[in-house]
């Protein structure tokens, strides 16, 4: 029903129902409606949320595999509410994969629980650069690179300039392999071999090299090639 909200009775309106009920009463759409925030001249907000709703193959957990080009595809979603619900899906990701105290990453098992949940829906390879204090905590992440590995991406000058403003005491980086093979490619070794050399010259050795692919991983470390 193509009514606009400012039309609904108060008591059906998303953003009083959420001071009334909390937002957990809401539904799907009337959430897709919020983070829209407004709809088009013919059609409401929540109008809007529910036609992309229902054009969702694989239900609600489709947006979240979906890019901006693609949900601006959708007729009545430009730019800008594209990137709110891709902001919107960003948030309750960090959100749920958030450590609630400092997370210890000393073991490659420690590495792969804590970066699988992070990893695991990029469909390209996602390149990770943790800041650790000495007693490898993480103090921040770095998204260093997003698309296929090389050295031309993946450049220590990039891995490196955050972690000695951060004032990490060591480095680990992770990537993912979305094709679920965690072998390591030659250029994966290139640029490992690469970033634990700048390391050592900075002080800011490099810990290890995760590489995480579904339900494997490989760590460098583990194979002995450090």
């Amino acid at each position: 029903m193509n009514i606009p909200i400012t039309q609904l009775p108060i008591w059906e309106r998303p953003r009083e129902k959420i001071m009334e009920k909390g937002v957990e009463a809401l539904s799907n759409a009337e959430v897709l409606a919020v983070l829209l925030g407004s709809g088009t001249r013919s059609q409401s907000a929540l109008f809007l949320a529910q036609e992309l709703l229902t054009s969702l193959d694989k239900g609600l957990h489709q947006l979240e595999e979906m890019t901006i080009h693609e949900l601006m595809e959708f007729p009545g979603i430009g730019p800008a509410k594209a990137s709110r619900i891709l902001c919107g899906l960003e948030i309750a990701r960090r959100a749920k994969t958030a450590p609630l105290s400092p997370m210890n990453v000393s073991s490659p098992g420690a590495v792969y629980s804590y970066m699988l949940t992070k990893m695991q829906n990029y469909q390209k390879e996602v390149f990770i650069c943790l800041h650790l204090d000495s007693k490898n905590n993480i103090l921040s992440e770095d998204v260093v690179s997003i698309g296929t590995l090389n050295r031309s991406l993946v450049h220590p000058r990039e891995v490196f300039k955050k972690a000695v403003k951060n004032g990490a005491a060591s480095v680990l980086v992770v990537h993912n392999h979305p094709s679920g093979d965690p072998k390591p490619s030659e250029e994966d070794k290139q640029v490992t071999k690469r970033l634990k050399e700048v390391g050592e010259l900075l002080g800011i050795p490099l810990l290890d090299h995760v590489i995480i692919a579904r339900e494997e991983r490989f760590s460098f470390r583990e194979a002995g090639i450090f």
